[in-house]
């Protein structure tokens, strides 16, 4: 009965420092400061922030996690737990370029990004010569 208790109290304060972990990321190279995601759940808040990465030739024509052929010309994303043909409007924080993608396939997988997108919604936000940019995340 003791050992019960102790464990529902550890968990109780686990769970209470859970909105605390969505803001515990940093300005750090790598890091993404300003991100609204949840550490725990990799849920999407609006007007999140952070690292986007694009790909392209590499996948294209292959087929993503939701069944579909991967296409580079297409503007689509890749995002870790967001439904499937779920809309974000992708906004470049250092052109101020947004552009609309729908998610079709999971990742990105390198820690720190929150989105990959096509390397048409890339070319359209400015970004495709960088390959990594800053970016602001809103669902539609």
């Amino acid at each position: 009965m003791r050992s019960t208790l102790r464990i529902s109290a550890a968990c109780a304060a686990v769970f209470a420092a859970l909105p605390f972990l969505a803001h515990a990321n940093s300005d750090q190279p790598g890091g993404v400061g300003h991100t609204t995601t949840s550490s725990v759940t990799g849920v999407v808040q609006p007007g999140q922030t952070g690292l986007a990465s694009y790909y392209g030739s590499e996948l294209h024509g292959r087929k993503t996690a939701s069944g579909e052929r991967f296409n580079q010309h297409h503007l689509t994303a890749a995002h870790r737990s967001a439904p499937f043909g779920t809309r974000y409007r992708v906004t470049s924080l250092s052109t101020q370029r947004s552009v609309v993608v729908r998610v079709n396939d999971r990742g990105p997988f390198v820690r720190g990004r929150i989105i990959d997108i096509s390397a048409a919604a890339a070319k359209a936000i400015g970004m495709h010569g960088r390959g990594v940019g800053r970016v602001r995340l809103e669902r539609i």
